[in-house]
């Protein structure tokens, strides 16, 4: 008999089913998969059946029966094959960041995973996630960091970047990180620092979360009894998931989900699988937050250590120092008595001998070495002292002035026009005022070494934040960097100004004030010597101390 439909026959040509589409040639010799896929709902093969029942065939009863049952165990495979299809991609997914998040301690890469997990396509597709972590006291639990788009454009711009990207979830992630992460936590400032809810509130969905550890799945919001409608506002959704984070008995925190664009509903298999994915999350976030604490930790520890280290050095430094001071101290004393004896002795010599007498310059020589030799005692004993000093506090302007008018006879023999910069109303700060003087008089003595042949010397005051700043400056010709480096080391040489201890004696006394000192080369030549003075709460404005 001659059917419509092609199912009687072994091969047929392409002309004979207009249902063989392209890619299914195949079937075209394939007699039982086209009878199967084709045949089984071909129009042409119901009306063959209509025709076999018009001939009364005893098929014809049986066939539609069995034909039926075929299609509902065919569309009943499909949803087992969408089902499975679904859990393989699913369990592909939850493997491939489970990976990352058993192994990252980067508190940054676990968020990005773990919300770029929630909110992408490729993972669990919802439109927007918001991340809730308790404070470190345990006493609160805050907004964190929210993903997703705030309005339908930006949506549908980011997905299009996502569907012309294809990358894989680790890589959106990535990409995540090195370029969203921040914006993301600004883009939803306002939404996320509304949503800080105290732990003892028990009544609040979040804490009964925490409390049952279930995910809840809040419908109808606005209209919700046992919801703060507050929430629904701030959320601006009517519906959304509450999922959340335990790990070990230990609360780590609240995901908030929703589909605020699409508004598509959430389902029970969507809870369940966040649920299942929650686990290694809260497990990653607490892992990675303790790293994070303990890296503190050991910073801090690096920064006691480093400052014992220093303190330490410290020590060992002042006792050379005081075993320096000592011994120069008894060198000193022991030198000065004799060398009083020589010099008075000389100088009555030489005030009681003639103009013409041969032996004048010989006792004017002694006078002279005399002098020279007492003004190093001088220093060293100086030395010594300042590892001691005696603070009050001092108006520095007057000090500047003070010891600027002691010396300005000497300035003006050698050609040096002096000049003073000095700024109001600095607070008052606590030194030792004699030794402070030393300095400024080395200081200035040092520069008028630097303009033998007279040139022009500033002294200014000035106020840096928590400092006060004295700033000498000469004309003369810059010091090289060897020359400075000498010039603070103690009992110097240098050829051109023999030796002492002067600068160093004043990098020692104002270490010794918590204070430092500096040589600088301005590019216009000339040299400036910086004293900074920290005021640090030790002051008072008004007239100087008197002490």
């Amino acid at each position: 008999m001659d059917w419509e439909c092609c199912w009687s026959k072994e091969e047929i040509v392409p002309e004979a089913c207009p249902y063989i589409g392209e890619g299914e040639e195949d079937l075209y010799t394939s007699h039982r998969r086209r009878v199967v896929e084709k045949c089984a709902e071909c129009p042409r093969f119901k009306n063959d059946l209509a025709r076999m029942k018009g001939m009364d065939n005893p098929l014809a009863e049986v066939v539609p029966y069995i034909l039926t049952e075929f299609q509902e165990q065919k569309s009943q495979m499909g949803v087992m094959l969408s089902f499975l299809n679904s859990r393989t991609r699913e369990i592909k997914f939850l493997r491939e960041v489970g990976l990352v998040l058993q192994t990252s301690m980067d508190i940054d890469e676990v968020l990005s995973v773990a919300m770029t997990a929630i909110t992408a396509g490729k993972g669990f597709g919802m439109n927007r996630a918001f991340l809730l972590m308790t404070d470190k006291e345990r006493r609160y639990i805050r907004g964190y960091l929210g993903v997703g788009p705030r309005d339908y454009e930006e949506a549908w711009r980011t997905w299009d970047d996502i569907g012309r990207s294809n990358f894989t979830l680790k890589e959106l992630a990535k990409n995540f990180q090195k370029t969203k992460l921040s914006s993301e936590k600004v883009k939803f400032h306002d939404i996320l620092n509304q949503l800080t809810v105290p732990l003892s509130d028990q009544g609040h969905i979040f804490n009964r979360a925490l409390r049952t550890k279930k995910p809840i799945l809040v419908e109808n919001a606005l209209n919700n009894p046992d919801l703060d409608r507050g929430l629904a506002r701030i959320l601006g959704v009517d519906c959304f998931l509450v999922m959340p984070l335990i790990s070990r008995n230990r609360r780590i925190g609240i995901i908030i989900a929703d589909n605020c664009i699409t508004h598509k509903p959430i389902t029970l298999q969507d809870m369940q699988s966040l649920e299942t994915f929650a686990f290694p999350v809260a497990f990653a976030l607490e892992r990675a937050s303790l790293y994070e604490r303990l890296q503190e930790e050991v910073e801090k520890q690096k920064g006691a250590n480093l400052k014992l280290r220093e303190q330490q050095e410290l020590i060992v430094k002042m006792e050379k120092m005081a075993l320096v001071g000592k011994i120069t101290s008894s060198i000193a004393h022991s030198i000065r008595n004799p060398l009083m004896v020589i010099g008075g002795f000389a100088r009555t010599l030489l005030k009681g001998s003639p103009e013409d007498d041969k032996r004048r310059g010989y006792l004017e020589s002694i006078v002279r070495e005399t002098r020279q030799l007492e003004d190093v005692l001088s220093e060293v004993l100086d030395y010594s002292e300042s590892l001691f000093p005696v603070m009050d506090l001092w108006d520095l302007n007057e000090l500047v002035m003070t010891n600027l008018d002691d010396v300005a006879p000497s300035l003006e023999q050698v050609g040096i026009r002096a000049r003073t910069l000095l700024a109001p109303d600095i607070p008052r700060v606590r030194i030792d005022y004699k030794q402070i003087s030393y300095c400024v008089r080395t200081i200035i003595g040092t520069a008028m070494v630097a303009m033998e042949k007279g040139g022009d010397l500033t002294v200014e005051t000035a106020l840096e934040g928590d400092d006060v700043l004295v700033r000498i400056s000469d004309s003369g010709a810059p010091l090289t960097e060897s020359a400075q480096e000498a010039l603070t080391a103690p009992f110097f040489v240098t050829q051109e100004m023999g030796t002492g201890v002067g600068l160093s004696l004043c990098k020692t006394i104002l270490e010794r004030h918590g204070s430092s000192f500096s040589i600088t080369n301005p590019p216009g030549g000339g040299n400036v010597y910086a004293i900074r003075l920290s005021t640090k709460g030790e002051y008072l404005h008004g007239e100087a101390a008197c002490s």
